[in-house]
């Protein structure tokens, strides 16, 4: 408030003027839990405008707090980025490595394949912001997260010729094929249905994919299918 001469002469106090309203920033937090929330709410920015729309003024409001509570735990927009990005993918990655078979002793290798395949589809269905990020990392993305991409997905890789090396084995051939040139096919096979159920949910649900998943397992013939064909081929006797 303050004291004013009005114009008979008189001092009046005059009432302080409105005090202007403060931008809330909601409950103090913990500074994991504040990076959480300001992860999520970039999650739903780049979820919603793309990679390309995700500044920091969109991400606080996002979040509900103000500019400097969100420069104050990622300073620039590029660091805000690339922990979102690494965030997503390391979750996205164990999510991947979950859905794999521990093992196939005592498995029907291509019926455990069938499912890993249509567990990691389900996951893709039921979280498009993550795997849009992993499967199609658009050009905001920086360098160092398509290295880390590149990175993981060879960790993956190793992990399938693990598996198929098990399975081949498991279910009886074939024994002459280059393993990991089978697993590179069968992961780009499984990351091109993970784009088709992205770009287009209603048409490729995961349950819908599942004969084709089913499909490519029956272009690895077995060593009693090789038989039977080969024994089909020679003629019979002449008469």
């Amino acid at each position: 408030m303050s004291i004013e001469e009005d114009t008979d002469g008189v001092w009046r106090i005059a009432p302080a003027p409105p005090a202007r309203p403060r931008r809330r920033n909601g409950p103090r937090l913990p500074p994991h839990e504040r990076r959480e929330q300001l992860l999520d709410a970039a999650r739903v920015v780049a979820g919603r405008d793309g990679l390309a729309e995700l500044t920091m003024q969109a991400v606080a409001k996002q979040a509900g707090v103000a500019k400097p509570v969100l420069y104050a735990i990622y300073p620039t927009a590029p660091q805000l980025l690339d922990a979102l990005l690494r965030r997503e993918h390391s979750r996205g990655i164990a999510q991947v490595l979950e859905a794999l078979p521990a093992d196939l002793d005592k498995a029907d290798p291509d019926a455990e394949y069938e499912e890993a395949v249509i567990a990691f589809l389900t996951a893709v269905q039921d979280d498009p912001v993550r795997w849009r990020l992993i499967l199609v990392p658009a050009d905001g993305a920086p360098t160092s997260y398509r290295g880390l991409l590149a990175g993981a997905r060879e960790k993956v890789v190793a992990r399938c010729v693990q598996l198929l090396e098990a399975g081949l084995a498991q279910r009886g051939g074939p024994h002459e094929v280059d393993t990991e040139l089978v697993g590179r096919v069968m992961l780009g096979f499984i990351e091109s249905l993970g784009r088709l159920v992205l770009s287009d949910p209603e048409r490729f649900p995961p349950q819908a994919l599942r004969s084709t998943v089913r499909a490519l397992t029956r272009t690895l013939p077995t060593e009693s299918m090789v038989s039977a064909w080969q024994a089909q081929a020679q003629p019979g006797p002449s008469a």
